[in-house]
């Protein structure tokens, strides 16, 4: 069974720094391309950043700069480093494979609340 476990988010003042955590368990990870999203209140879910099973990423503009997704296939794990965070950037973040037909069900995500 396909798993996805999201972890390392918090409370932060602006301008700090979180780095997220997330497992993908019961599918050869290698072969995944992987994606961060995030759903701020009343809003929908947004693509955050994507890192291809080839290593090719990608990052929403709102991000770039400040957000950096890297992957680490022997612990079948994709991180997100974030800094320079801003109050905008308050969201439940997840993670998934963002291909059409491979999208699994989504894990609980991990709060990330950056205070003014």
């Amino acid at each position: 069974q396909v798993r996805l476990v999201e972890s390392g988010g918090g409370l932060v003042q602006v301008g700090g720094s979180l780095r997220l955590s997330c497992v993908l368990s019961g599918t050869i990870f290698k072969f995944n391309d992987m994606a961060w999203y995030r759903q701020a209140p009343g809003k929908q879910r947004e693509l955050v950043a994507g890192i291809t099973n080839g290593a090719r990423i990608n990052y929403a503009d709102s991000v770039k700069g400040r957000f950096t997704i890297s992957r680490d296939n022997a612990k079948n794990t994709v991180y997100l480093q974030m800094d320079s965070l801003k109050p905008e950037d308050t969201a439940v973040y997840y993670c998934n494979d963002p291909r059409r037909g491979v999208m699994y069900s989504w894990g609980k995500g991990t709060l990330v609340t950056v205070s003014s």
